[in-house]
């Protein structure tokens, strides 16, 4: 055949020959997959929403979406929803919501797991099951073997939520092309459908995660400039808020307290939530009772939520050092946001209404393909230029924080620092990786620690540690130390065994702005102490070493003004003022600054002894 043609958008020819890689958003309450075909990003199937429900039936038996939502009402304990929040967690991270629940949770400090019939299933194993029917979908639609995937999740996800999601999406058979922040693919979608230019808010409120971000639009780059939110906030609180109020004053309302009554109350919740989408009223029946509800009603049990959305909107403002008037537009995302009473809130919050052209339920779906297919060499061209939400740094001497990237660096990205022995003779440094924003280590949370082994023994200060941070495009951080003597390395890879509770992550955020001159209080009063550590012990073992010498230096003016700085400056530490310590170690230089050159001079001396004038002129300029 020397020449086909096809009517337009129907070749099969083009599509044969790029690779088969699609783009899925993997939500709380639904999810979607997504291709480019024709230039243009889609969702797959006719039904394309596929709830986040996952039924786990007799023989092995598995479901998942609507078949496995409709066995959730009889079976809620074989059956599993809204597990994405339990995702890279511990089970104290969800202690609040346990008793919400209509499944048991078990675990221990690294990772929660569900009791689903008569075994124990872990959140990414049922997130790979939906990813697993997800790829099934794409599969059928294209007509072969899916080659790879952008996978989407929460800006506010931490490390550790993001390494189970890219477990889940491998043990589901995918290659995972990237994890992509679900407010950047849906400023994808609409940057490119819309040929938008300026700076905007994406306001994301899912099933069960709210994010907000500001991204700056221009020829096809997206920069995220701040970004924020609040990992455990979505359309299931409000569906819990709903049924906690409107059960309690029902005739049977002491039986939401029930687990097996739980999926039933929630569910019928959410039915009347979404009613109230296009209705005034909707009617409120459980167990034999019911009950009138309103939009007023739902305004009212919906405010908590909202006021931690805009609590988390202004935040993110300010660390964009943008006012709302600055904004070109508002991008509506997340299925949350169809509700009247959200887009009325966020029409008041920024002061102008949001854009809401594309379905809110595919729009983070469709900027996922679009990466997907930018990933698998299509034509789309675009640049994401996504940022860390908390800073990344390591545990100083005296417990302060150094700070090696900031919250808010365009990723990927990397910094390098070099540290110095503080103990002679120290032999191995012990490396804690933290994040947060404070400035002490026991106020950030630990990531990570490892020990560098092999340093040469030398005094304080001579060997070197060169510490270096590494993030990828995931967000994913790789740290690694090299002592720069002998070139003696390590590294590892940060993978957390569970992830922020809700507490730490409206923690470090907000705390680091109400605490933050008691925290460079605290920083400068802990460094200063560590010097006048450093200096005592430094001045005690000169002192020591030249009483065993048979060569004396330190003459007794000396040595009497040197003890009584000495004295001054512990003092001075027993205190909490960091410039009397200060002062207090730079008395202590000046009262021994002789000793100190007689030092010298030997040392100097006994390095250029019986050398040439031209071998001694050689030593000193090196």
């Amino acid at each position: 055949m020397l020449l086909q043609i096809s009517e337009p958008g129907e070749s099969t020819i083009k599509e044969a020959c790029k690779q088969r890689v699609i783009g899925i958003d993997l939500g709380t309450t639904n999810s979607l997959v997504a291709w480019v075909t024709d230039g243009s990003p889609v969702v797959i199937g006719e039904d394309p929403i596929v709830p986040s429900v996952v039924y786990y039936g007799p023989d092995d038996t598995i479901l998942v979406g609507r078949e496995a939502a409709k066995r959730g009402l009889d079976s809620p304990r074989e059956t599993l929803a809204s597990v994405k929040r339990l995702i890279g967690r511990n089970l104290s991270d969800v202690e609040s919501v346990r008793n919400l629940l209509p499944y048991e949770l078990v675990g221990d400090d690294r990772a929660v797991r569900v009791v689903v019939g008569d075994k124990e299933v872990s959140p990414v194993e049922v997130s790979a099951e939906i990813l697993k029917a997800l790829k099934l979908r794409a599969e059928a639609a294209l007509g072969g073997t899916i080659e790879g995937a952008v996978i989407t999740v929460p800006a506010y996800f931490d490390d550790a939520q993001r390494q189970a999601t890219r477990d889940a999406g491998r043990l589901a058979g995918l290659e995972v092309m990237r994890l992509m922040a679900e407010p950047t693919a849906a400023a994808v979608a609409y940057g490119l459908d819309k040929g938008s230019q300026g700076t905007y808010a994406v306001f994301d409120l899912g099933g069960g995660t709210f994010d907000i971000s500001i991204l700056k639009l221009v020829d096809g780059v997206f920069e995220v400039k701040a970004t924020g939110g609040d990992s455990a906030l979505g359309g299931d609180d409000l569906d819990r808020s709903i049924a906690t109020a409107v059960v309690g004053t029902l005739a049977n309302g002491s039986d939401l307290a029930h687990r097996k009554h739980v999926a039933a109350v929630v569910a019928e919740a959410r039915r009347v939530k979404e009613a109230l989408t296009t209705a005034e009223t909707a009617l409120y029946k459980v167990q034999g009772a019911e009950r009138q509800i309103s939009r007023a009603d739902l305004r009212e049990y919906a405010k908590p939520l909202l006021d931690r959305c805009a609590k988390a909107c202004r935040r993110v403002l300010k660390d964009a050092e943008l006012t709302k008037d600055q904004l070109d537009g508002v991008i509506l995302v997340g299925g949350s946001t169809r509700s009247p009473i959200v887009r009325e809130f966020v029409a008041e919050l920024f002061g102008k209404q949001p854009l809401s052209d594309l379905d809110p339920d595919q729009v983070v779906a469709l900027g996922a393909a679009v990466q997907a297919d930018v990933l698998g060499g299509g034509e789309q061209q675009v640049t994401l230029l996504d940022v860390i939400p908390l800073s990344l740094g390591v545990e100083m001497m005296g417990g302060i924080v150094e700070k090696l990237i900031h919250r808010n660096t365009t990723i990927p990205s990397g910094a390098t620092q070099t540290f110095a022995t503080y103990a002679d003779n120290q032999t191995g440094f012990v490396i804690h990786v933290v994040q947060g924003e404070r400035e002490t280590a026991e106020a950030c949370r630990s990531l990570a620690t490892f020990t560098l082994k092999g340093v040469p023994p030398m005094i304080a200060g001579m060997a070197r540690v060169e510490i270096t941070f590494l993030v990828d495009a995931d967000g994913l951080l790789k740290v690694m130390a090299k002592e720069l003597t002998t070139g003696i390395e390590t590294s590892i890879e940060v993978k957390p065994s569970y992830g922020l509770s809700d507490e730490e992550v409206e923690r470090m955020l907000i705390e680091s702005f109400d605490f933050a001159e008691t925290d460079l209080a605290m920083r400068n009063l802990l460094t200063e102490r560590v010097e006048g550590d450093r200096i005592l012990n430094a001045t005690r073992g000169a002192f020591a070493s030249d009483a065993a010498s048979a060569d004396h230096l330190l003459d007794d003016d000396v040595r009497d003004a040197g003890i009584a700085a000495m004295r001054d400056l512990e003092r001075a530490m027993a205190g909490d003022d960091h410039l009397k310590i200060r002062a207090m170690v730079e008395a202590l230089d000046l009262a021994t600054k002789p000793f100190a050159q007689k030092r010298m001079n030997r040392a100097v001396e006994a390095q250029l002894h019986g050398l040439t004038l031209e071998e001694a002129e050689s030593q000193v300029s090196h």
